[in-house]
């Protein structure tokens, strides 16, 4: 599905305090010197538009959530929908997740992994560049918290199929759980604007999650 132009965003709104670059990351890490505060934290790889994100950070204020996202566009639109409804415990790098994760996220830190709808790349030569490779595997087991959760979704079944495989042969990640498909209550809620588009149009949505095995 292609993606649909942005709304502009209200020049008046100051987002850059929600928007950060790799290069504003502390190194070494320390959640307080991005969120303000120490809480759990997940991450919305790909996040898009921030609906995930923001309804995230809306519904558990207990939590700190970092959504990364690859375009600057994207990346602008989800800080600033952070920043319309004062979310503290939501921020958006602007940035590579892959770099991200390598460079800067220790071991045993991170609560949740959200992966969803990520960039199919169709053709075969070029599936080596999909998020949901060896070497991003191995680092989401890394920075994962024992117990900690990996979220798949994809619309495209091949790509979720190949990615279970992967995960089973690279991984000692516990699952495929299954995870139920849940009502929509309103016109809006759903995890993602994709899973809103495909859900809509009646096409299948398939998920999994994941479980870092330790304690």
């Amino acid at each position: 599905m292609s993606r649909r132009a942005l709304p502009k965003i209200d020049p008046s709104l100051d987002y850059q305090t929600y928007l950060l670059t790799f290069e504003q990351l502390p190194d070494p890490w320390d959640n307080a010197d991005i969120f303000g505060r120490q809480a759990p934290l997940e991450i919305d790889v790909g996040c898009g538009k921030g609906m995930f994100l923001q309804r995230a950070a809306e519904g558990h204020p207990d939590r700190n959530f970092l959504g990364i996202e690859v375009s600057g566009k994207y990346a602008r639109f989800a800080a600033a929908k952070l920043a319309r409804q004062e979310l503290a415990n939501g921020r958006v790098i602007h940035g590579d997740a892959w770099r991200v994760f390598r460079e800067r996220i220790p071991a045993d830190h991170i609560t949740a992994v959200h992966v969803y709808f990520p960039d199919p790349w169709w053709k075969k030569r070029h599936r080596r560049r999909r998020v949901m490779n060896e070497r991003f595997l191995g680092d989401v087991v890394r920075v994962l918290v024992p117990g900690g959760i990996l979220h798949f979704w994809t619309d495209v079944e091949e790509y979720f199929q190949a990615t279970l495989e992967l995960i089973a042969n690279v991984t000692s990640l516990e699952g495929p759980i299954a995870v139920a498909e849940p009502e929509a209550l309103h016109d809006m809620d759903y995890r993602t604007h994709f899973e809103r588009r495909s859900r809509l149009e009646q096409l299948p949505v398939y998920r999994a999650q994941f479980r870092k095995v330790g304690s």
